[in-house]
């Protein structure tokens, strides 16, 4: 199992500051609080960034994940998961799929991206995790959509996936009411 958490966007929404370095209550930056879950579930987790964020760089290398640069070209979240997929897809861990997290969302704690993974490794195509009827993150795909995923273009990640696949869905039930909070906007860092 790979994990992949996006870190490429552009955080217009959040305003000028770069969005993901910003502190959260416990004094950690976010791309790091979702980087350290991430990790502390599957070991084997690479992280897309802009090749100008060297500060992330340095900040998510230390916390343990591989970091890739994105193409300048690669403009939306679509192109950036296609970009890391094809990277993490030449790993070992890669048999067994991959779980997708994104590192605006800090909230998630490592037992539910575990038992999402681990979900997947029992025979399931794609798990999606649910809390009080939402869907939510990380998702994870079977080692077998590798090459869809590669194909994804566009901003809406891997949706159109998950669409075209509905028999392949395990919603997986659990109670972290992080899989639905993302940070957007600087008022989100308030809630």
């Amino acid at each position: 199992m790979v994990g992949i958490l996006l870190a490429a966007g552009f955080s217009r929404r959040f305003g000028t500051q770069d969005k993901l370095l910003q502190l959260l209550p416990d004094g950690r930056p976010i791309a790091l609080a979702a980087a350290q879950a991430l990790v502390a579930a599957i070991p084997v987790s690479v992280v897309v960034i802009r090749e100008e964020n060297t500060t992330l760089k340095t900040l998510l290398s230390a916390a343990g994940l591989t970091v890739i640069t994105c193409p300048p070209d690669i403009q939306l979240m679509a192109e950036s998961l296609s970009y890391a997929v094809r990277y993490a897809s030449q790993l070992p861990a890669a048999k067994d799929g991959f779980v997708i997290a994104l590192a605006d969302m800090p909230y998630i704690a490592p037992a539910t991206i575990g038992q999402v993974a681990a979900r997947l490794q029992q025979d399931a195509g794609i798990v999606v995790p649910v809390y009080q009827g939402q869907r939510g993150h990380p998702v994870a795909f079977a080692a077998k959509f590798a090459h869809a995923l590669m194909q994804l273009q566009g901003d809406q990640g891997a949706r159109a996936i998950i669409q075209q696949h509905q028999e392949e869905i395990c919603l997986l039930s659990c109670e972290d009411a992080g899989i639905l909070a993302d940070i957007d906007t600087p008022a989100d860092l308030q809630k």
